[in-house]
């Protein structure tokens, strides 16, 4: 891997959150000279002792705090709970002390992404919600230009906030066209601010 990454994290339960990291993983790689690192984060249980094992059985592997601190930029994804993100990725987020008291994503851009199994389920909230702890940690919040044209066509997902997908309520509805787009969109978006921001003091 290159010294130059772009991490994308995410929590998905029923992989429509996965398809949309992909796409955005693809779009950072758009960029010359910057890599995708696909990480995601173990689910959290409501039973004290259950402990997960530190590789999972497929998919990514689970980031850490140095996977984070170490990228350039930073895609964050999760399917929409009540308006919010899922306690898993927020967990993760919550042991992030040590790297917002070292400032160590002080200046780095970050997006957000997320899914919902109704159109009108809280996709902006959720977007606006996880932006916030990444503010708390100086990061740079990159949204969606309306100089992409999917967000003047799309009937489902996708808002300046960052990209979103409709599942739709039996989970039967892939990431379409124009959601894939605007995913593509933020990946390449974000990869040319890390460029341009790598090594630059903010």
């Amino acid at each position: 891997m290159s010294n130059l990454y772009v991490l994308v994290l995410y929590y998905s339960r029923h992989g429509a959150t996965e398809a949309m990291a992909r796409h955005i993983a693809r779009g950072v790689e758009s960029v010359a000279g910057v890599e995708s690192m696909v990480r995601t984060v173990p689910p959290v249980s409501a039973t004290c002792e259950a402990i997960s094992d530190d590789i999972p059985d497929s998919g990514p592997l689970y980031a850490t705090a140095d996977d984070l601190a170490g990228a350039a930029g930073l895609a964050m994804g999760s399917p929409t709970r009540f308006g919010n993100m899922a306690a898993p990725l927020k967990y993760f987020l919550d042991q992030t002390s040590t790297l917002w008291m070292s400032g160590a994503l002080i200046g780095k851009p970050a997006g957000v992404f997320t899914s919902s199994s109704s159109l009108h389920g809280g996709q902006e909230s959720t977007l606006l919600t996880m932006a916030v702890p990444l503010i708390h940690h100086g990061m740079l919040y990159c949204g969606l230009p309306y100089s992409e044209s999917g967000l003047h066509t799309t009937t489902s997902g996708g808002t300046p906030y960052g990209p979103s997908h409709f599942v739709d309520g039996q989970n039967n509805r892939a990431v379409d066209d124009t959601e894939a787009a605007l995913c593509f969109a933020l990946g390449a978006r974000l990869a040319n601010l890390a460029t341009k921001l790598n090594g630059e003091k903010i």
